[in-house]
């Protein structure tokens, strides 16, 4: 029978009887981590000898593409069904972090899907592998159901997310025809509480930086020349201490945002953040004040000091260091302009009597914040899709606390972006023992195989206007991101060769 039920009866037997496993395996077993060159191999043969023919049965046709800039290649499918249904793109990634193999508990591996105490154990089964395989058998079943998909379907796996993406903004742009689409729906990413499904619309932005106080050659007894000379340690630490107050609250106004928009307040007043078990107690007084938790984590700006080094940490020595170093971090959301993070802290240093602190952008890409506005009318959609499916209320996230290249997405290829999170915050995703619990698994798969069924049924949000405007979005916004791109790092480059010549004029 041509229903939902039945292809959710599919979707239900293929897990009941290990088929899901049996291919989660197969795939959990290539060791594709990008960061080891030596793995380069291994990332095509993910693709070519697993991926494409996985897609090619399911009546896809598929390429590899190339990039000079990549870790390795992409694989772009098709299948297209007739132009009077809408076309859904989607991503995943097959590359995962570091296996860590001797830091598993004893029984479990990487490189071998386990289950154990109601848990798939594996690297990759939550970030990315489990949740691209489970949307790609969602479409499988509804394929096998009902003879068709009923909607145009494209999908890009890369290979190297875990390395920072090189290469997939330049592959977007030169395929962005070939990439087209009316809407995007993929999987990455943890939900915000593992008992209710989330749909997850954008995500924040990510700027990585160094300050740097440059004082002298080399380290003086601070007996001889304590009082005498300056400290870059203090004088770092006290430029920081301007940056952000005691209690988090961010002191430089270009880095938040003006207001947590209407819509965005609507959307977050239903999102509990919830850490879980295991997770750190969130603590009231820290950050911006009149935030909920949700409002703080999702629609502001967080400011972080990842590292900061003075002098020898492992043997200190009673000597004035010569130098101090810190890596900084800051997550914003739409409405802070990352070109604007770097001139406005030189400013602020600058004013606050600390011009000798140096200002470095890192060599790590810059993620540009993305948010669809939670009304928009394929958000609703895909939210009662959701609904129906899992038989529980959902959450509506504007977009993530975290991170992903989703602007990528949403402003190269001018699609909408709805991202239905597969995982939980306590899957040891980048740590030993990554796993999914099996309840969290088959929710997943009934909420995919009901989301594509639903999606060749008619009644989405109007194609053709999204259709006759896609066009003209999408070659606004390319040309904006590459410009904004180019002009962000022209910028960065220039703030921190004027700021050196300058210290070394003043020295």
């Amino acid at each position: 029978m041509k229903t939902l039920e039945a292809a959710l009866s599919r979707a239900r037997m293929s897990f009941e009887s290990g088929e899901l496993f049996r291919i989660l395996d197969r795939r959990v077993a290539f060791p594709t981590e990008s960061q080891k060159p030596e793995r380069a191999n291994v990332l095509r043969q993910y693709l070519v000898d697993e991926i494409g023919p996985s897609f090619a049965e399911m009546g896809f046709t598929w390429k590899l593409i190339e990039h000079a800039k990549a870790k390795g290649p992409f694989l772009l499918a098709e299948r297209i069904e007739t132009p009077e249904v809408p076309t859904v793109f989607s991503y995943g990634h097959g590359d995962v972090i570091f296996g860590l193999d001797d830091e598993w508990d004893e029984g479990l591996k990487p490189w071998q899907l386990i289950e154990r105490d109601g848990r798939w154990y594996g690297r990759g089964v939550a970030d990315n592998k489990g949740q691209h395989t489970i949307n790609m058998e969602a479409m499988r079943h509804v394929i096998a159901t009902r003879g068709r998909l009923g909607f145009n379907a494209k999908f890009l796996i890369e290979m190297g997310e875990e390395a920072g993406s090189p290469g997939l903004s330049e592959i977007c742009s030169e395929y962005r025809e070939a990439m087209s689409a009316d809407v995007m729906i993929a999987s990455d990413g943890p939900r915000l509480q593992a008992d209710r499904p989330t749909l997850r619309l954008g995500s924040r932005g990510c700027f990585n930086f160094d300050l740097a106080v440059e004082s002298r050659a080399r380290a003086h007894h601070s007996g001889n020349w304590g009082g005498l000379i300056s400290s870059p340690g203090i004088q770092l630490a006290n430029a920081i201490a301007t940056i952000c107050s005691a209690t988090g609250q961010i002191r430089i106004p270009e880095w938040v945002p003006s207001e947590v928009p209407p819509s965005v307040r609507r959307a977050l007043a239903d999102c509990d953040v919830n850490p879980g078990e295991g997770g750190p107690e969130i603590e009231s007084w820290w950050g911006e004040p009149g935030l909920t938790p949700a409002e703080r984590l999702i629609g502001w700006t967080s400011f972080e000091v990842l590292a900061f080094k003075t002098g020898n940490p492992e043997k200190p020595m009673n000597a004035i260091p010569p130098r101090a170093w810190a890596r900084c971090h800051l997550r914003f959301p739409v409405g802070v302009d990352a070109e604007g993070i770097l001139p406005a802290l030189r400013r602020h240093l600058d004013r606050h009597g600390f011009p000798h602190v140096k200002v470095q952008r890192t060599d790590e890409p810059v993620d540009l914040p993305t948010r669809l506005d939670p009304e928009d009318a394929w958000v609703q959609w895909a939210a009662a899709s959701i609904a129906r499916a899992s038989g529980k209320k959902i959450t509506i996230l504007p977009n993530s606390a975290g991170s992903l290249p989703n602007y990528i997405f949403a402003e190269i290829l001018g699609v909408r972006t709805l991202w239905v999170n597969h995982s939980y915050g306590a899957c040891s995703q980048h740590a030993p023992n990554e796993h999914l619990p099996l309840h969290l698994i088959r929710e997943a798969l009934d909420i995919m195989t009901c989301l594509f069924w639903d999606l060749g049924s008619g009644g989405t949000p109007n194609v053709g206007s999204l259709k006759d405007s896609r066009l003209r979005h999408s070659q606004r916004v390319r040309t904006e991101a590459l410009s904004r791109e180019g002009a962000l790092r022209q910028q960065t480059a220039h703030i921190s060769t004027n700021r050196m010549e300058t210290d070394h004029d003043d020295s």
